[in-house]
């Protein structure tokens, strides 16, 4: 299992002119995020949120505007500071790092790109995708050949020289992209980063990314409002509303097991069959004697890509595999069951 690369733990944010003493009232009255603001003129940013996002791994979390998604990871490199809690990064509590040491975390150890792509606009792309190395004081004539091996990975070969101003807005968030790349920081934060461009480029980034990902194996603490997003990018995925954490697991745990009426609502539209992997839904026994076996598939695939290949036929059977190993088969008429929403997700929407 992949190490904790950052740990928030028991995290409140109250914003208002006497935040300690509103979380006072709001712990001792059982206040909600409406009661809060009504009584004692204060806003719940956070509530008690505790996550852990493993080492190579992304980390999404997501939520509606105003769910606090974005004040939660302005916490991680403290742009915000919390009103209560931990936050434990390398083994290491940041609230208690020192300016210089927090300016060198924020130098070296953590990148950020932002939705509004944040270049500076009488810098070239080069010198933009530099930018961290030429804080550091790393001279031009280092740093502009890291930055244009970046940029040649995100597929923007050719433009080092070019301005912001002359690039799309895709093609400015990739600079944001080799930018946190260039600076060698073992985690980045995505703050909505593809919210604002057309959703065919916003499929390509979120492939560029995974694909970077898999060579790179960064940590990323990704945010969006978008669940197909989350669901298609996240290794772990946090739920947010108002403020509070309603479910985090694995996105295919959260498919499979929505433990809220409002999670429901949330899956209550996606095409399971694009996002559950076989692993989810296989057995793991793999005892096939009498048993026909139609082909070979991966565990990682998804249930779309078998369904293709069974050509819609509900009588095979696959055998599962994980690289050369037998984990598990997979039969297509459980496979067909698993793509109607559970009944435990049934009882709850009924109850609502």
């Amino acid at each position: 299992m992949s190490e904790t690369k950052i740990a928030i733990r028991d995290l409140y944010k109250v914003f208002g002119p006497n935040p300690l003493a509103a979380l006072k009232a709001m712990r001792e009255e059982g206040l909600d995020k409406p009661k809060l603001l009504e009584r004692h003129g204060h806003v719940l940013g956070l509530e008690n949120i505790n996550v852990e996002a493993k080492a190579a791994e992304i980390t999404v979390i997501m939520g509606l505007s105003g769910s606090g998604k974005s004040t939660l990871i302005r916490h991680v490199n403290r742009l915000i500071d919390p009103t209560f809690g931990e936050i434990v990064f390398d083994g290491r509590d940041i609230l208690r790092c020192t300016d210089e040491e927090l300016r060198r975390i924020r130098r070296e150890q953590i990148s950020m790109v932002f939705q509004k792509f944040a270049l500076l606009p009488h810098k070239t792309v080069a010198e933009n995708a530099a930018l961290a190395l030429e804080v550091r004081g790393i001279s031009r004539d280092e740093y502009i050949p890291k930055a244009e091996k970046w940029l040649d990975r995100v597929g923007l070969q050719g433009y080092g020289e070019s301005y912001p101003h002359q690039l799309s807005g895709g093609m400015q968030q990739r600079v944001g992209i080799a930018r946190a790349l260039t600076s060698n920081a073992d985690v980045m934060l995505m703050d909505e980063a593809y919210s604002a461009l057309d959703p065919l480029i916003r499929t390509d980034m979120q492939d560029l990314l995974l694909e970077l990902q898999q060579e790179l194996q960064k940590t990323i603490l990704f945010i969006t409002h978008d669940l197909d997003e989350a669901l298609k990018l996240a290794d772990h995925l946090v739920i947010l509303k108002d403020g509070r954490i309603v479910q985090q697991d694995e996105p295919q745990t959260i498919l499979l097991e929505p433990s809220d009426p409002y999670i429901v609502d949330f899956v209550s539209d996606i095409n399971r069959a694009r996002v559950l992997r076989v692993r989810t839904v296989m057995d793991k026994t793999i005892a096939t004697d009498g048993v026909s076996i139609a082909g070979e598939i991966d565990q990682e695939e998804n249930l779309e890509t078998v369904i293709a290949m069974a050509e819609g036929d509900t009588r095979k059977t696959y055998l599962v595999k994980d690289g050369e190993r037998k984990v598990g088969t997979l039969r297509m008429d459980t496979l067909v069951k698993s793509l109607v929403p559970t009944e435990a997700a049934n009882d709850s929407a009924r109850a609502r």
